[in-house]
């Protein structure tokens, strides 16, 4: 009697769905994530400069500004998240002009995936980073003495705004990554523009005390917007109207170059 195995006999398996688009982006999320673990030192720079702004604007200039260094702390701190998020951001561009340049993004063309997931992802990354960072420069605030007197809600409020805010203005910086193919260009470009947003803002000072011309401009800075509506939130007196200012600027980025993007990376 023959003992020899039997041949395996084939069977029809059907085919797995493919992934979704929410899948795909966080597959690339997971991807930006692990950035930090590998590379920690990008958290490094990425908080350093705040905290140093936090304690040299509160301690030098507090006093001077506002009379007291609580009082400034008050007035400065949500005004500093806003800026942590907003230079953040360049830091999208800069990854992704790095990525580009070694290649990565040629192999991800070649993937059956969402178009989109790779900066899906990477926007995934940035909110991390952005939690992060906001995280830290409060927490510093609240051992200086700061204290949000909308509490833990208005607290996450106010984090939820910043989120989107980074959100938003990630893409500015996405689009700089794909059409500049050297990261410190990316950079230096990025806060040429970014330097007299922020400085010519109400992050710092009272626009009560410029010029009209320069106040003129402060007030309709979208940085003005969105610091107003973080101090609103953090302090419990925010209006809709200045919430809708402040989210005016992210959502218009958004709509109006996410298919720049889509279309930079295609044509690539």
């Amino acid at each position: 009697m023959s003992t020899a195995p039997r041949p395996a006999t084939l069977r029809h398996v059907a085919r797995p769905p493919r992934p979704s688009r929410l899948s795909n982006a966080l597959v690339f999320g997971w991807r930006a994530i692990l950035k930090f673990r590998h590379v920690p030192e990008q958290l490094f720079d990425l908080v350093m400069t705040p905290i140093m702004f936090t304690l040299l604007f509160t301690f030098v200039f507090g006093g001077a500004l506002a009379g007291s260094t609580g009082d400034y702390l008050q007035f400065f701190l949500p005004g500093i998240l806003v800026q942590t998020v907003v230079f953040n951001a360049v830091y999208s561009g800069m990854g992704l002009s790095t990525d580009i340049g070694k290649g990565l993004f040629d192999r991800f063309r070649s993937l059956p995936i969402w178009p989109l997931a790779p900066f899906a992802g990477l926007m995934a990354g940035d909110v991390l980073r952005h939690l992060i960072a906001g995280g830290i420069i409060l927490g510093i605030g609240l051992v200086l003495g700061y204290r949000p007197e909308a509490g833990l809600a208005g607290t996450a409020a106010a984090f939820a705004l910043l989120v989107a805010i980074g959100f938003g203005t990630g893409w500015v910086f996405i689009v700089l990554g794909l059409v500049i193919r050297t990261p410190t260009t990316v950079m230096t470009l990025g806060f040429t523009v970014l330097f007299p947003l922020v400085f010519a803002s109400n992050i710092m000072v009272d626009p009560a005390t410029m010029p009209g011309w320069l106040r003129a401009f402060v007030e309709v800075n979208p940085v003005t917007l969105m610091t107003t509506a973080m101090r609103g939130l953090m302090a419990g007196h925010a209006t809709l109207a200045e919430i809708g200012l402040a989210l005016s600027a992210p959502v218009a980025l958004t709509l109006a170059l996410a298919p720049v993007t889509l279309w930079l990376y295609r044509r690539e």
